[in-house]
């Protein structure tokens, strides 16, 4: 034992010692006698746990009487412990009068949220002298301090109701935020937060008991944006949180100089404009202190054709198209009979693309002597697509693309076109003249096209001395002109080749030598013309391209440029906002009718200079794509009378007979239409609009044996070409008619189609195709079928005779009716007032053709009075009342044909009616979509 509570214990025994035997001497020695106070500690310490009534007295509540415990007389004994302060909720209350022990009780539940501790006044009361308690005294002021033990009864609840946090893809932070929360529990156990827990499974995330949040890996803008995870707390009593916290984390890319806000694909559809490719694109320069922007945005199209959507008609046709003189040679025309030399080349022909001839080193052809141009002068044009790479090897040789060379004996070079280590050379050797002097043989360019594997459009303009170079219609002189000495008039014949020159001398053996590497197209030369800047510029001229919308509103800050082509377009600018507008405004625009569908590329190159540097900040390329949808595809149809029939006599003659005096040819597309003047519809609803284009050949055919050229042929007038953009071609096979020109002139031009055959003699019938095309074949029209039937003398006279006596009931020949419609419903009946109208038509028609009968019937009488004076050939005696009157009442065109010996006609064309006149009676027939009726 301690010496202190030692000393204690001996004072309180010898205390109590001295008061027992006070006690035991009292009743020998007086009455009793309330002579002193109680006695209690001087202070208290207690401990009361929140909702319990006990406290927990540290020392225990006890008071001590020096008084002789008297029983019933109240001295001695202990009766009351009162507390001083009405705000304590506490009470005391006596245990054991005699020994003065005492409790300390709360009068109510005791909250230690509400207050943890409590300090009052106690004192203990003996019970005093009188049997009421009168007298009593009370002890000294003692201190009681209260403490008020807590209870874990709350839970933890987060201070927000929702976290949020942003941070920077590709870091690693040691607090990205810091949640928190509290505890209404009042002791530091029960209020205090000890931990904080994610509930959210596989998060890149980890927190501290502390509340920061962390992440645990590099973030990805690209992978995920945003993270929600859920956290909870606990208290130091383990207690955990009710409800947990949503905490919302979002990335964002890590501030990267570039293009934002652009579509990697852009749609286009034909024949809606220019498109604008980046409508909300801005570059991202990160605060950067830029001094100028310099963008290039390029459009790749060289796997499309040759280098870009052009109108793939032939070099003839796009000649004529664009004004170019006539007289050109094409040395690489598409194989056929009378092109043979073309055949054995390795050929590349996409379906909306010329005829494309590909050079691998090991091929070439020999240009038949009947084709080489034979009377070059100081001026001609040499012209040609062509796509090279680089040559391979160090030293790479000569790659010829066309070369005029000895044919035997000596290997002297006349002209050539050749590239050498990315320059084109045109070598010229004049003749020999009265002066033998240097003169200007061979003329160098250096240029980056010659080399960039892209189509180019290639033309040398000779002016001898003078020879220009055009690239996509962009002049350029030669860097180099060297001279050389004329070659001498021989004997020796020379030889045209392209795809290498020919070496005829100085070997063994005759062969081939210096084989060019690449793509040629449409290489043509024309003798004695000079082609001009504007011809040329149409002839390479591209139907798409880039474009810029309202370039007034570009500003005077921005600087911008084309390239010939409109492929590529340089921006410059040094405000930020001004390039960001003009960009906006970048289109894509193509003006094909129906253009080549698929992908064209896109690519963006950016220069950004900052103030006394070069380039400070690098910005990424961007690459997206135009996607040119599907056009609604054309549909070319041929319609007409199927079947003619002509005497023989007329095909003797000089003029011949026409072919397809009636013939109609319309394209019409598919579209989806609102109820449009040429589409019949209701609502949305698919409908066919007629659509005017151009053609560029259609052919005439002969079906079976081909035609004699003793005494038949197919023939076309040279005047009915005149005025068009059209030629013809005709051998045994058919005829040809080609040009790019309008559907009305093609028509115009087959009308006049004429066929001749002087001996008819045994030949019933002919049989002819006619088909035409559009875009090289893209598009055919149906293969429209004609038969000839040929009548002789007594088969003509049998012919009209049946025709005069035919049934009433006699089925009629109809005319191809085109509809503009897909909607049956329309077509399916006439409306009332159409057949009102009709009727009406048909009655005054029938007026007018009685009215002609006569006409031609007293016509005839006098025929036939002059026939009786001058006598008449027996094989045209026709049977004079005979009339055969064809009519379509649906269309306005009438033909009503009355033979007799004076072979006189009059013509009103149609099908649907027939009128007939035997005797004295006219019989009338109608064929419509009413009724059938017969009029006699």
């Amino acid at each position: 034992v301690a010496p202190a509570m030692l000393q204690v214990f001996t004072g309180r025994l010898q205390h109590y010692c001295k008061f027992t035997l006070t006690l035991y001497f009292f009743p020998f020695l007086s009455l009793p006698v309330n002579k002193h106070k109680p006695w209690i500690e001087t202070s208290y310490h207690g401990v009361i746990t929140e909702n319990m009534d006990t406290v927990l007295l540290d020392p225990p509540l006890v008071a001590l009487d020096k008084d002789a415990p008297v029983p019933y007389a109240g001295t001695g004994e202990i009766c009351a412990f009162k507390i001083h302060g009405q705000e304590a909720p506490f009470e005391a209350e006596v245990l054991n009068r005699t020994s003065g022990e005492g409790v300390l009780r709360a009068r109510g539940p005791v909250d230690c949220e509400q207050q943890k501790e409590y300090t009052f006044i106690i004192q203990a009361y003996d019970c005093g002298a009188g049997p009421n308690g009168a007298g009593w005294k009370k002890s000294h002021k003692a201190v009681v301090h209260v403490q008020v033990d807590d209870v874990n009864e709350f839970s933890p609840v987060f201070r927000e109701p929702v976290y949020r946090a942003t941070v920077t893809e590709g870091k690693i932070y040691d607090s990205i935020l810091q949640v928190e929360a509290w505890d209404q529990d009042c002791s530091p156990q029960y209020s205090q937060i000890c931990n904080y827990e994610i509930v959210t499974q596989d998060t890149p995330f980890a927190i501290d008991r502390n509340g920061n949040i962390r992440n645990t890996e590099r973030l990805s803008f690209d992978k995920q944006q945003h993270y929600k995870i859920m956290v909870t707390a606990y208290d130091c009593g383990q207690k955990r949180a009710t409800e947990s916290v949503p905490v919302h984390i979002d990335v964002k890319p890590v501030c990267k100089p570039g293009w934002q806000g652009w579509n990697k694909r852009v749609d286009y559809e034909p024949g809606t404009g220019s498109k604008q490719l980046f409508p909300k694109m801005h570059l991202e320069t990160c605060d950067g202190p830029l001094s100028s922007v310099r963008a290039m945005v390029e459009l790749q199209t060289s796997h499309i054709g040759k280098g870009c959507d052009r109108e793939t008609y032939s070099e003839k046709s796009l000649q004529k198209l664009c004004g170019a003189a006539s007289g050109s040679t094409d040395l690489l025309p598409a194989p056929s009979a009378s092109t043979n030399w073309t055949a054995s080349l390795l050929t590349d022909s996409g379906r909306d693309s010329d005829l494309i001839f590909r050079f691998d080193g090991r091929q070439a052809a020999n240009i038949p002597e009947r084709v080489v141009p034979q009377n070059l002068t100081d001026q001609f044009t040499i012209a040609t697509w062509m796509k090279h790479g680089p040559s391979p090897g160090l030293r790479a040789e000569k790659e010829t693309l066309l070369c005029n060379s000895d044919k035997t004996e000596m290997n002297r070079h006349h002209y050539s076109l050749y590239v050498h280590n990315c320059r084109l050379v045109f070598l010229l050797r004049r003749d020999f003249t009265q002066m033998d002097t240097f003169r200007p043989a061979e003329f160098h360019w250096k240029l980056e096209q010659i080399c960039d594997k892209e189509w180019h459009y290639y033309v040398i303009n000779v002016e001898f001395p003078a020879v220009t170079l055009f690239v996509d219609g962009v002049t350029y002189e030669p860097y180099l002109v060297t001279d050389d000495w004329p070659i001498h008039p021989s004997q020796i014949d020379v030889q045209l080749t392209v795809g290498a020159c020919w070496q005829g001398g100085e070997v063994t053996t005759p062969r081939f030598t210096q084989y060019f590497r690449g793509s040629l197209s449409g290489l043509t030369i024309r003798p004695g013309k000079i082609e001009t800047q504007k011809v040329i510029s149409c002839l390479q001229a591209c139907k798409e391209g880039l474009d810029i919308n309202s370039l007034e509103s570009l500003g005077k800050g921005i600087k911008f440029h084309f390239n010939p082509a409109q492929s590529v377009l340089v921006m410059e600018g040094d405000d930020l906002e001004s390039i960001n507008t003009a960009m906006a405004k970048v289109s894509y625009i193509n003006s094909r009718q129906f253009p080549t569908p698929g992908l064209r590329r896109l690519r963006v190159t950016t220069t950004v200079q900052c103030f006394g540097e070069d380039t400070c900040i690098s910005i990424p390329d961007i690459k997206a794509v135009v996607m040119v949808l599907p056009p609604s595809e054309p549909r070319i149809t041929i319609a007409g009378v199927e079947r003619v029939t002509w005497p023989a006599a007329e095909l003797r003659t000089a003029t011949g007979v026409t072919l397809f005096k009636d013939i109609r040819i319309i394209s019409t597309v598919t579209k989806n239409c609102v109820c449009l003047c040429v589409c019949v519809c209701t609502g949305h609803r698919s409908g066919v609009l007629e659509v005017m284009h151009n053609l560029d050949y259609c052919d005439v055919l002969v079906i079976g044996e081909e035609l004699n050229p003793e005494h038949e042929s197919l023939e076309i007038h040279h005047s009915s070409l005149l005025g068009k953009h059209l030629d013809a071609t005709n051998s045994t096979s058919g005829i040809s008619i080609y040009g790019v020109d309008s559907m009305a002139h093609y028509e115009q031009a087959i009308r006049q189609v004429r066929y001749h055959n002087w001996r008819p003699a045994g030949l019933s019938e002919r049989k002819f195709r006619l088909s035409c095309s559009e875009l090289n074949g893209r598009y055919t029209s149906n293969e429209f079928n004609l038969e000839v039937r040929i009548l002789h003398s007594s088969e003509a006279v049998e012919h009209v005779n049946h025709l005069a006596v035919q049934s009433q009931y006699m089925r009629p020949v109809h005319h191809p009716l085109v509809v503009h419609t897909v909607n049956s419903d329309h077509i399916a009946g006439t409306p009332p007032a159409a057949t009102v109208v009709i009727v009406m038509c048909i009655a005054t028609l029938v007026a007018i053709v009685v009215l002609g009968i006569y006409r031609i019937h007293t016509t005839h009488q006098e025929g036939t009075k002059g026939d009786e004076d001058g006598g008449k050939e027996p094989e045209m005696d026709w049977d004079d009342s005979t009339l055969t009157i064809t009519v379509n009442p649906m269309e306005v065109s009438v033909q009503i044909t009355y033979r007799h010996s004076s072979k006189r006609k009059l013509y009103l064309q149609n099908t649907s009616l027939l009128i007939s006149v035997v005797g004295r009676k006219l019989h009338i027939s109608i064929f419509d979509v009413l009724n059938f009726f017969d009029i006699i």
